[in-house]
């Protein structure tokens, strides 16, 4: 007899606590479902995206712990008790600077995979602080744009860096 022959197998949602861009998050899920889908069909956060669905994308991006995580990779198990940020996320009263040099840079063709590069960046700058040409190019490896040849990408991320280095120098750090 094969799997298909024996029918469903029984799988019970279990509840799950997280915090969510800073707040206290409960939802009853089955173990594995994929954090990407909490959050978009859960929590209405849709600038997480979906593309591959296999971690090779970097179009579901987002932080865990301030650690840049791929969310259709991540179970809600492995998400409970940590503390997720998404794209929505970062804006506080104003844009976050990543937001602000995409926009300002061009550093977008369609927006599909934009959440996602600007999460990579802001888990890159908090990191590392001062990366080099190469330090962000390693950085953005794990996102991928089916659009533009990623001059605006690089440039937003020269102007991060520009904007990060002028931000630590005024607040002495």
């Amino acid at each position: 007899m094969d799997v298909k022959e024996a029918g469903p197998f029984p799988v019970k949602k279990e509840q799950f606590r997280m915090s969510v861009n800073g707040q206290e998050r409960e939802v009853a899920a089955i173990p594995t479902t994929r954090l990407s889908d909490l959050l978009r069909k859960e929590f209405q956060l849709t600038g997480t995206k979906v593309s591959c669905g296999i971690g090779r994308c970097g179009a579901c991006s987002v932080l865990i712990d301030g650690k840049l995580a791929n969310a259709c990779m991540t179970m809600a198990y492995q998400a409970a008790g940590h503390s997720i940020t998404t794209i929505e996320g970062l804006q506080k009263e104003e844009l976050d600077m990543c937001q602000t040099a995409f926009l300002e840079e061009g550093g977008f063709q369609c927006g599909y995979c934009t959440p996602g590069m600007i999460i990579a960046l802001k888990a890159l700058f908090e990191e590392n602080p001062h990366p080099t040409d190469e330090d962000i190019e390693e950085g953005l490896t794990g996102n991928l744009c089916r659009c533009t040849g990623y001059g605006g990408i690089i440039r937003s991320a020269c102007r991060i860096r520009k904007e990060f280095n002028r931000e630590k120098m005024k607040s002495g750090s």
